[in-house]
């Protein structure tokens, strides 16, 4: 195996504030995001990057500070180690610390980064290769009122989004269902509605919905707080259904496909672990014929990169789409080739490894060093 030392890990803090103010699910209300930044720096000089942004305290059991405190423990273990050995390193990792796969999957980016720079290698490419160079996005309506809704999902869809996530729950459910009505009565043809609970329904909330709007096609993502109450869910609600938060890791994913509980999944890149798991989920939902997103919880660039490169490599028919925060950013990390959602698609970088090169300076210094 070829060997590229890791010789310094930088670890950043930065604010990414909610253009609009506010975005609203069934749990939070969110203004801003703390984002952390891993820096990997090797022997030979090269740079990779890793981005974990959990979206606030709430919605998984994940949170910021959690975050950079598990990296501080795991850090010091990787210096010294084979940046091309991402497996290897993954085992280290185990060992330092157990658990903590949103912190991880940052340092697994970065790995990946290092590992296409160091191959001339774009991240998709390593991963088996890109089967579009342009995948389609799809714009998340936050918590809001049904005209707001309905005027949101015209604008969007004239700015070419084929996909439309709405977001309910946690309000009484005439509304969810008043706002599910106004928003489908926008839909152009082609275009496709996912409502996403975010767990905030019981069993009850869940089948009264659906029945109420069962004369309309549209997926219902993770609907109930469990995947018990999901499950008991089977042949009571007229909706396809689409886990998302239950899938904490990548034993929930093959117990959902093992019993049928589920129609399709909306999968978060640092949830899972990082690229490495999600390639192995990706094959999963292949083999079994289900449909994926690429997302993520919130983050920047480097985020949004990851989450391209893996959805370039998801076959197009089994693909629902690569969500991004980058609509609700107002700066990216790299000023030339961030990641832009341009008539609802988005490009697949063109550079080795991820594709951006971010400006460290926007985040201020770091706030943990190891090695060096």
């Amino acid at each position: 195996m070829k060997f590229m030392r890791i010789s310094e890990i930088h670890i950043y803090r930065h604010d990414l504030p909610v253009v609009g103010g506010v975005f609203r699910t069934s749990q939070t209300s969110m203004t801003s995001y703390d984002t952390t930044i891993i820096e990997m720096v090797t022997e030979n000089g090269l740079v990779g990057y890793g981005e974990t942004c959990p979206h606030g305290t709430v919605y998984q059991p994940h949170h910021a500070a959690g975050a950079r405190a598990a990296l501080h423990d795991i850090a010091p273990h990787l210096v010294g180690l084979n940046a091309l050995g991402i497996d290897c390193v993954r085992d280290a990792m185990d060992k330092a610390l157990a658990g903590h796969r949103y912190a991880k999957a940052a340092v697994d980016i970065a790995l990946w980064d290092l590992s296409g720079k160091f191959y001339g290698a774009r991240v998709c490419d390593l991963l088996g290769g890109a089967k579009q160079e342009t995948v389609p996005s799809y714009f998340s309506i936050g918590v809001t009122e049904p005209e707001a809704a309905a005027s949101i999902a015209r604008e969007k869809q004239a700015e070419g989004y084929r996909r439309l996530q709405l977001k309910v729950g946690g309000r009484d459910t005439g509304i969810d269902i008043e706002g599910i009505r106004k928003v489908h009565e926008t839909l152009k043809p082609g275009v496709r509605l996912a409502v996403d609970v975010n767990r905030g329904w019981t069993t009850r909330d869940a089948v009264t919905v659906s029945q109420a709007c069962r004369d309309l096609p549209l997926i219902i993502e993770q609907p109930c707080d469990t995947v018990e109450e999901i499950a008991s869910l089977r042949g009571r609600v007229s909706h396809a259904i689409f886990l998302d938060e239950s899938t904490e890791g990548p034993g929930a994913v093959l117990q959902a496909v093992g019993q049928r509980m589920c129609d399709g999944f909306s999968l978060k890149v640092t949830r899972l672990g990082g690229i490495s798991t999600m390639r192995t989920i990706r094959d999963v939902c292949r083999t079994a014929n289900l449909p994926m997103t690429c997302d993520d919880a919130w983050g920047g660039d480097i985020i949004a990169a990851a989450c391209t490169h893996i959805g370039a490599t998801v076959s197009p028919r089994l693909l629902e789409g690569v969500w991004l925060a980058a609509p609700y950013i107002d700066r990216h990390y790299d000023p030339k080739n961030g990641i832009r959602i341009e008539s609802g698609h988005i490009r697949v970088p063109g550079g080795p490894g991820l594709g951006v090169q971010p400006d460290s300076t926007i985040w201020g210094p770091p706030v943990a060093s190891f090695g060096g």
